[in-house]
């Protein structure tokens, strides 16, 4: 059983900083790719960032690009999502997902974790 667990979320003021993390199990860590989602009250789950199998490639949604960075570490199955220059249009639940290695590129990840609140202040 794949299991992905957020935690890291919580309430800031714009501007501030929040480092996401997503720690899973029951996979092969370092042949999976993962992403992170995020839905805003009202919204649609929104893409946000993915980190390939080996690290050697990521992408962003354009709106978070120069302020997020993805990253993993396969000695601790953990997968980062560092959040910096948080704007109030960042607030959302975000949740960590993951897959096999060629979903990188589609983005259809199967295995999602519970979520984590994020919620930016103005």
């Amino acid at each position: 059983q794949v299991l992905l667990l957020e935690s890291g979320g919580g309430s800031v003021q714009a501007g501030a900083s929040l480092r996401l993390s997503c720690e899973a199990s029951g996979l092969t860590f370092s042949r999976a790719a993962f992403a992170w989602f995020r839905q805003a009250p009202g919204k649609e789950r929104e893409f946000v960032a993915a980190i390939s199998w080996n690290g050697a490639e990521t992408k962003y949604v354009d709106s978070v690009k120069g302020r997020f960075t993805v990253a993993r570490d396969n000695a601790k199955n953990t997968v980062y999502l560092q959040m910096n220059s948080l704007k109030p249009e960042d607030t959302a639940v975000y949740y960590c997902s993951a897959d096999t290695p060629n979903i990188f590129y589609s983005n259809d990840y199967r295995f999602w974790g519970q979520g984590t609140q994020v919620t930016v202040s103005s």
